[in-house]
């Protein structure tokens, strides 16, 4: 290869080169997303759990939307109230109003009350004795009891009592919903604190089906719809069901006269009144 060629080899590549720097400048400038900084300042003032319990992709997904008045500081529930203040103050905006939610257990079948059908001896886990069999628990809608809850949550508010049921502490729950995610049987879902009418069921069996199973399940016996004010409780499905809307009036005369104490009000740290005489504790727990 003679100079000339040679020279001419490099001019061609350094002009390629020069037009594509050109063209990358020309599109950074043009394409550029500009980004607030104050979001991170707001990032560094959340606490860096990345739960999603806000509805957004992380914190700082959270901050962007802070940031752009698509929500409110006081969505962060992990965030204690002094949190919402200093971001709300920063951005000169409100801390915002919500109500906290916590994560309940729909199910009051513990070992104490529960028939066990078979003993399962595998891998410990909820999902894994969901698989093989449904997990040998007589009623196959109710709660396994191997703590896959508890072991998901990051926040430390599920512990398992000594019937082998998840215990959820409402003071520590983010409402992140790990727990929802992680059990097999569906059965917890994240609810308004005020949302205290529960149905600590979720057997699709009826009458004497259900409690030769568990002593504390639903019968679909519909006393507890009759008792309540009109519309507050309905029977689907063979299974007592409290209107999402209205969970939060205090109603406890829905749950005095419930035969087995699937139905409850809970007061305070998950506390229920109501259940009948006689009825183990496993009717009192969430």
């Amino acid at each position: 290869m003679n100079a000339g060629t040679l020279l001419s080899a490099m001019a061609i590549l350094g002009g390629v080169g020069l037009t594509f720097a050109v063209l990358i400048a020309v599109a950074s400038r043009k394409l550029k997303v500009f980004e607030d900084p104050r979001i991170d300042e707001v990032v560094g003032m959340l606490p860096g759990a990345n739960c999603g319990a806000c509805g957004a992709a992380g914190c700082r997904a959270f901050a962007g939307k802070v940031v752009g008045g698509e929500s409110e500081p006081v969505a962060c529930t992990v965030s204690n109230p002094d949190a919402h203040q200093a971001i709300a103050a920063y951005l000169g905006v409100s801390a915002g109003t919500a109500i906290r939610r916590v994560a309940r257990l729909h199910c009051a079948g513990g070992d104490d009350v529960a028939i066990q059908q078979a003993t399962y001896r595998g891998f410990p886990s909820c999902a894994a004795a969901t698989a093989v069999g449904g997990g040998g628990k007589g009623c196959t809608w109710g709660c396994i009891g191997l703590a896959d809850c508890a072991v998901a949550c990051t926040f430390g508010a599920i512990s398992m009592d000594r019937h082998g049921l998840p215990v959820v502490e409402p003071a520590r729950c983010t409402a992140c919903g790990d727990c929802v995610e992680a059990c097999p049987k569906d059965l917890f879902t994240v609810l308004p604190v005020t949302r205290r009418l529960l149905v600590q069921c979720k057997s699709r069996m009826m009458g004497d089906a259900v409690t030769a199973l568990c002593r504390v399940g639903c019968t679909g016996c519909g006393i507890c719809a009759v008792d309540a004010d009109p519309g507050l409780v309905s029977i689907v499905d063979g299974l007592a069901v409290v209107s999402a809307e209205r969970g939060d009036e205090r109603n406890e005369k829905a749950v005095v006269r419930c035969p087995t104490g699937a139905i409850a009000w809970c007061e305070g740290a998950q506390r229920f009144v109501g259940p009948p005489a006689g009825v183990l504790e496993g009717a009192s727990r969430s």
